[in-house]
Parts: structure tokens; sequence; C-alpha cells
């Protein structure tokens, strides 16, 4: 196939897909389509701001355990997938253990072990890291293992 024909076959696909994607019908059914969709959209953005938050939290949670254990890098609590390292660090667990975080069932079991060697490096009582596995308590577990004397 000459370029010129790849792209205007191309061009014609794209035409296409638009044509399906835009609503067809009269402005008040165009009108209606909308409202879902809006809908939809701030359903997303309230999701992401809630995650942002949620996020932001632990983060700062994990970097204030850090430094109170005194943990090297303690600045890896900000970074996704590196923080499981800092927190197998605060619990004195080895590093092979993340690979354990990547099987099913198992990463549970392995999450509350090592919330509870976190619980006892902050000189708590280690049933603080079996609440880390129930939604919501999980917040509270985790400011108080942060930030209580």
């Amino acid at each position: 196939m000459k370029p010129k024909a790849r792209i205007f076959s191309c061009l014609s696909w794209l035409l296409t897909l638009a044509a399906m994607l835009i609503p067809s019908g009269s402005a008040v059914a165009q009108e209606n389509d909308r409202v879902p969709t809006a809908l939809l959209g701030g359903l997303f953005v309230v999701f992401l701001i809630c995650g942002l938050v949620f996020y932001v939290f632990m983060a700062l949670a994990v970097q204030t355990i850090a430094n109170k254990t005194h943990t090297e890098n303690a600045w890896l609590a900000w970074i996704p997938i590196a923080n499981i390292f800092l927190l197998l660090n605060v619990a004195k667990k080895p590093l092979w253990w993340f690979l354990l975080f990547l099987i099913p069932i198992a990463n549970i079991v392995v999450a509350i072990l090592v919330w509870m060697a976190v619980a006892e490096a902050r000189n708590k009582p280690n049933w603080w890291g079996i609440l880390m596995i129930l939604p919501l308590v999980n917040l509270v577990a985790l400011g108080y293992l942060a930030w209580s004397d």
C-alpha cells in the first residue's frame, strides 16, 4: 500500500470512529446524554481527590514512623513501591519479603506481620498492626502509630 493511500485509510478510519462516538439525535437527546457524563466526571474527580488525600496521609504517617524509629531514607515513604521497602526496614524484616507482597492471600498475612513489627518498633502493642486490615480503622491505627508518643 502506498503512503498516501495508507494516510487516507487511517484518516477515514478516524473519521468513522469519531462519527460513532458523537451522539446523534435531537438537541434534547444530546443535552440529556451530557448529564450522566458530567455526573460520572464529577464522581471521578471526587474519588481522585479522596485518593490523593489518603495517599498524602499514608505517606506522611509512614515517613513520621520512619523518622521516629531512626530509619534511614524516610523520604522513600512518598514513592509507591519503595515505601514497602521502607516499612520492611522499619519492621527489621528481610527485604526479600517484598516478593511475598506479590503473592495473593499471602500478601495479607505478610502485611499484618510487617505492621505488627512496625507497631513493636514504635513501642506499641503489636495488635495495632492487626488493625491495619480493617477499613477506616486503619486510618486511626496508622495515625496512632505515627503521631502518638
